[in-house]
């Protein structure tokens, strides 16, 4: 094993670490097709017009919370070469999460921001940052905004906000729009006929030990090989951090950086169940009857419990995979 000072450093380089996926290319796939090609068949940043009514088009990506949505839509956008900035440093695009509160006014006001155009006073209009956020948008040519967990927007200005949207992917500086969120951001969106036509969609799947399991498998060994540790041993145990990830693919990787981290300040050889076992309960904070790494029949833990739920165990059966 590697002196632990090393072994640290090398753990920090996996948490930087991006793990390629299906959804990579998929993603890109979904976002290329909104822009136009040059004479020589080049993408450029330009919003690509669709139907009679010239409009753009933009994509939905949904999944869980810790499925990982956000890190592969930035990445992605980091990644596609007609989104890369200009010589100057101006973006060709910008994103941010959702603010609190979630208001349409303070949506406008952040995005805003993030272009880099002050907002003069807190008493402006929400409609009329709207406007100076489209005047905005044409000044620096971009051509994407992105909106992450695009689901808390909609709680208190759903309309206003789907008459925003339509709004910014119309006209003669019509931009691509990319949201992402859970599943109830995809709800609200398919509700109205007019902005769900203009979105592709992109669902994140959950885990499953048959189709996931072989793979994650080798991104643990992996893993283990580059902080100088033995690769776990237990035939199960795949299952059991699937079920302890919520089968999302970001809290899995999650769950074993962490275990990893344990078993390097313990000066452990191996990285064993017990490691997961720690790992598991410093996230949540559980007694170890409720630990899918102690517990015999571990599916049979609701790990996400209502809060009228006592114990954690449910009799429901075992998730098929």
């Amino acid at each position: 094993m590697m002196d632990q000072h090393t072994a640290e450093q090398a753990l920090e380089a996996l948490r930087e670490l991006h793990i390629g996926t299906d959804r990579d290319a998929e993603t890109a796939s979904h976002i290329e097709r909104l822009f136009e090609k040059d004479a020589a068949g080049h993408r450029t940043p330009v919003a690509k017009r669709f139907t009679k009514t010239r409009e753009t088009r933009g994509v939905m990506v949904i999944g869980e919370p810790g499925s990982g949505k956000s890190h592969l839509v930035n990445r992605t956008l980091e990644k596609l070469p007609m989104l890369r900035p200009k010589e100057d440093g101006t973006p060709r695009y910008i994103g941010c999460v959702v603010p609190s509160p979630a208001t349409f006014k303070s949506m406008m006001g952040e995005l805003l921001k993030v272009s880099g155009y002050p907002v003069e006073s807190k008493r402006q209009e929400a409609w009329s940052l709207f406007q100076d956020l489209r005047y905005r948008l044409a000044e620096l040519e971009i051509s994407v905004i992105w909106i992450d967990e695009a689901q808390d927007l909609f709680c208190a200005d759903r309309n206003l906000i789907l008459r925003a949207l339509k709004s910014l992917m119309q006209g003669e500086h019509a931009i691509t729009i990319i949201v992402s969120g859970t599943k109830e951001l995809a709800t609200v969106i398919r509700s109205d006929q007019q902005v769900k036509r203009r979105f592709t969609s992109i669902v994140l799947p959950e885990l499953s030990e048959q189709s996931d399991g072989e793979n994650f498998c080798q991104i643990m060994e992996h893993y283990c090989q580059r902080v100088g540790v033995h690769a776990p041993m237990e035939i199960d145990l795949i299952g059991r951090v699937f079920h302890g990830a919520r089968y999302c693919f970001g809290r899995a990787v999650e769950l074993l950086l962490l275990a990893l981290e344990f078993a390097i300040e313990n000066a452990d050889p191996h990285l064993e169940i017990a490691h997961f076992a720690s790992a598991y309960a410093m996230q949540e904070a559980c007694s170890a009857s409720e630990n899918v790494f102690f517990v015999g029949q571990y599916w049979l833990i609701e790990t996400d419990p209502k809060e009228d739920e006592n114990p954690r165990r449910t009799s429901r059966n075992r998730r098929v995979t």
